[in-house]
């Protein structure tokens, strides 16, 4: 039984590995003197910034980006189970509803509490 998780503890040492390597190259083929000039300019679309750069914004851009992106992720799982649906019987039609119901659970949380208005 230990020597399945010999394997296991292969693979995260490998990938323990292959990071450090990763970052022990990038140390050693990186530049060595500290940037000047142009280098340490500020870059914003072309244009030097005038005034504060640190402005406020609306967090509703970034919870409605949020949410858009988990009902995108959330069609990941409903196309193979579309593809599959009459092979998969009544138990995954009933656990697909249950998934479908949370959705829409939590986007009436969403739409409840502000979080799709725009402005």
């Amino acid at each position: 039984m230990l020597s399945q998780y010999g394997i296991i503890a292969v693979f995260l040492l490998g990938g323990a590995a292959t990071a450090i390597a990763a970052l022990v190259a990038n140390w050693l083929i990186r530049p060595k003197k500290p940037p000047e000039g142009d280098k340490l300019a500020t870059y914003e679309c072309g244009l030097e910034t005038q005034g504060p750069t640190w402005i406020q914004f609306k967090v509703s851009y970034f919870l409605y980006a949020l949410i858009f992106l988990l009902f995108d992720v959330e069609t990941v799982f409903l196309y193979p189970w579309a593809v599959r649906f009459q092979a998969l019987g009544l138990f995954a039609f009933a656990e697909m509803i249950i998934f479908i119901g949370i959705l829409v659970l939590g986007l009436w949380y969403a739409w409840r509490e502000g979080a799709l208005k725009w402005l």
